[in-house]
């Protein structure tokens, strides 16, 4: 993901990978996002520091704490975290106008529980997350990079697993959905060979919980006839 020699031999797990799983494309920003991201970004857009972020400190409250990784325009993160009041939100989304349509959806809902870190993920996760402080991990509908040649782009990676892993409390959990077949099942086999990830799901992919709201990404998948895989994880 960064310009890593990549010759070097890791002495420990990393989460570190020499290429990046997402391009940056900008896309335009509507009149309402940029109010927003000018206006509330102050109150809700933590930026990327290379130390753990105190979650305590940052909602000024001490309570359960779920990352959503990649969130895309945030309709979905906004709607499970107005349902789990009780739970602190922090997203993480590279792209402007996802970040400026969630806080949007801050505004219109009233939360107080979603904060955001615009910025690289893998590089959020290694730097900014501490050890065993959350409660779950979101990864609906990762970009698949459905060409063989650009598998390696791939957000879930075996060293990225590990890395969330430690991150992760025991008995937390990871939660991840996909409409291509081809990538659900190389994440459940990443997940069922771990050894700090068991599949709560005795039959393979889980059946979609009622707790995940429908994304746009996952109607468009199924408009065009996939089918959508959960994959749960709870952390051994």
């Amino acid at each position: 993901m960064m310009n890593h020699d990549e010759n070097k031999t890791p002495h420990k797990p990393s989460c570190v990978r020499p290429v990046r799983s997402y391009v940056l494309r900008q896309g335009r920003l509507t009149p309402a996002q940029s109010r927003a991201l000018l206006t509330l970004s102050p109150l809700f857009v933590v930026a990327y520091a290379e130390q753990p972020i105190d979650f305590k400190t940052l909602f000024g409250r001490d309570a359960k704490t779920v990352i959503e990784i990649g969130f895309g325009m945030g309709a979905a993160t906004a709607k499970i975290a107005q349902e789990n009041p009780d739970t602190n939100f922090l997203g993480i989304e590279v792209h402007t106008p996802g970040v400026g349509s969630l806080l949007r959806e801050i505004e219109t809902r009233s939360l107080s529980n979603v904060r955001i870190v615009q910025h690289d993920a893998v590089e959020v996760i290694k730097t900014m997350i501490a050890p065993a402080s959350l409660d779950g991990v979101h990864i609906f509908f990762p970009d698949p990079w459905h060409k063989k040649r650009h598998h390696k782009r791939r957000l879930l990676q075996p060293l990225f697993l590990e890395a969330l892993a430690a991150r992760v409390k025991e008995g937390g959990y990871l939660h991840v959905a996909t409409d291509w077949e081809d990538y659900a099942h190389e994440i459940l086999a990443l997940v069922e060979a771990s050894a700090a990830w068991e599949n709560v799901s005795p039959e393979g992919f889980t059946p979609r919980p009622p707790t995940r709201p429908q994304t746009k990404f996952e109607a468009r998948g199924i408009k065009l006839g996939h089918r959508v895989f959960d994959i749960v994880a709870q952390r051994k």
